[in-house]
């Protein structure tokens, strides 16, 4: 299904790619609806502490809206930022920073 929708640079934009993601995501939550969901938004290591948790909870509730207008209900969906505090990918160069824009989906059981 995949967990994590990817952004750009400064951007909460959710593209065709995190799209697909979230929607194989909504199949899933809909047809299990004895779990809830914290999507967690993360930010790569440049920007300030509070832009970058600002930034972070812009994607999370990006992906949070996404999946309730796919019909997943929004009560079961918590959000979270973790701005640039919990990287996925160690390193100061694009292809780490790339997979630090992030929001992931963790699912509660």
């Amino acid at each position: 299904v995949g967990d994590r929708v990817l952004f750009d640079t400064d951007s909460s934009t959710i593209d065709a790619e995190g799209q697909e993601i979230l929607r194989r995501q909504a199949a899933w939550f809909r047809n299990h609806p004895q779990y809830a969901i914290t999507v967690e938004g993360h930010a790569d290591e440049r920007g300030t502490r509070d832009y970058n948790l600002a930034l972070g909870e812009r994607r999370a509730n990006a992906a949070k809206n996404y999946l309730v207008s796919l019909g997943v209900p929004a009560g079961r969906i918590q959000t979270v930022s973790y701005g640039k505090e919990r990287p996925a990918a160690t390193g100061s160069n694009e292809q780490a920073w790339a997979q630090n824009r992030r929001a992931v989906s963790v699912v509660i059981s």
